[in-house]
């Protein structure tokens, strides 16, 4: 069977795209992690794929894998990406969409300069809704921040622990190319106190509108840029007062644009949504 794609990156998270709605797609984790294999496959951080609404109100569904085969909840990155590909795939003319994912509903929008924002929703802080488990965990409260304690290595860190649709532990460092991402981003992964496993941020605050991050995705490893994470990020320095809306957020791929005005109110995100190449796949 060929398989008709699309590869796009956002902020040089790259991802595949698959039109779920002109093709009959079956994504078995395998298939997944063959698609995403940089070597013998397409290579991508995420495959994304577009399905038919599934439920009233809503222009699509939208299913994220990461490059490990796991279905997850959200892909902030791909949520511009899929905005993007649904109108390059004529399955839209409209510039502002409402978009079904596993966490609920977003709304990507088509900017005049090329850009798109998304509403992301509000963040969530509350520890069993996140998931993350701090029962037996003593808090330090930072401005309107809650900061919670994590062992890795032997050393006990201080993060802000949300979901953006998905889980973040966002950590404040002195330098972010110093930051021993791929050391600790897998021991914070995989730690005991997230159910689902979590993203691991590393956050340098440069000015109070400006931060450099970067990420250690779940499934994925560091990629050049995460959307969610970027928002979660930018909300943490915004509770922990380190911060003030807009947020220029620098990854290593590029840069995107936060803005919150506090809770209870949705984050907003803006940046790029590139289309590399389209082409066909033997699976």
């Amino acid at each position: 069977m060929r398989l008709r794609f699309a590869k796009m990156q956002g902020a040089g998270n790259d991802f595949v795209m698959l039109n779920g709605i002109a093709q009959r797609i079956e994504l078995s984790p395998a298939l997944v992690r063959a698609l995403a294999d940089r070597r013998f496959g397409i290579g991508a951080d995420q495959i994304l794929l577009v399905e038919p609404p599934a439920q009233p109100g809503v222009d699509f569904g939208y299913r994220i894998f990461n490059a490990d085969g796991g279905e997850v909840e959200q892909c902030g990155n791909g949520a511009r990406c899929f905005a993007k590909f649904v109108h390059d795939q004529g399955l839209t003319t409209k510039r502002a969409i409402r978009v079904a994912t596993k966490s609920g509903v977003i709304e990507p929008r088509l900017e005049d300069d090329g850009e798109v924002t998304v509403d992301m929703g509000p963040p969530i802080f509350d520890p069993p809704r996140v998931p993350f488990d701090a029962n037996g965990l003593v808090a330090r409260g930072e401005h309107r921040a809650q900061l919670w304690p994590l062992t890795v290595h032997g050393r006990e860190l201080w993060f802000s622990v949300l979901s953006m649709g998905n889980p973040h532990a966002v950590q404040v460092v002195d330098d972010v190319d110093a930051a021993p991402v791929a050391r600790d981003g897998p021991v914070i992964e995989h730690h005991a106190r997230f159910p689902n496993r979590v993203n691991a941020g590393y956050m340098q605050v440069v000015d109070r509108h400006t931060i450099r991050l970067r990420v250690w995705e779940r499934g994925a490893g560091e990629t050049l840029a995460c959307g969610t994470g970027a928002c979660a990020a930018a909300v943490a320095g915004i509770q922990r007062g380190l911060l003030d809306a807009p947020v220029a957020v620098h990854a290593r791929g590029g840069r995107l644009r936060i803005a919150w005005d506090g809770a209870p109110h949705p984050v907003w995100m803006t940046g790029p949504a590139v289309k590399v190449f389209e082409g066909e796949a033997e699976i």
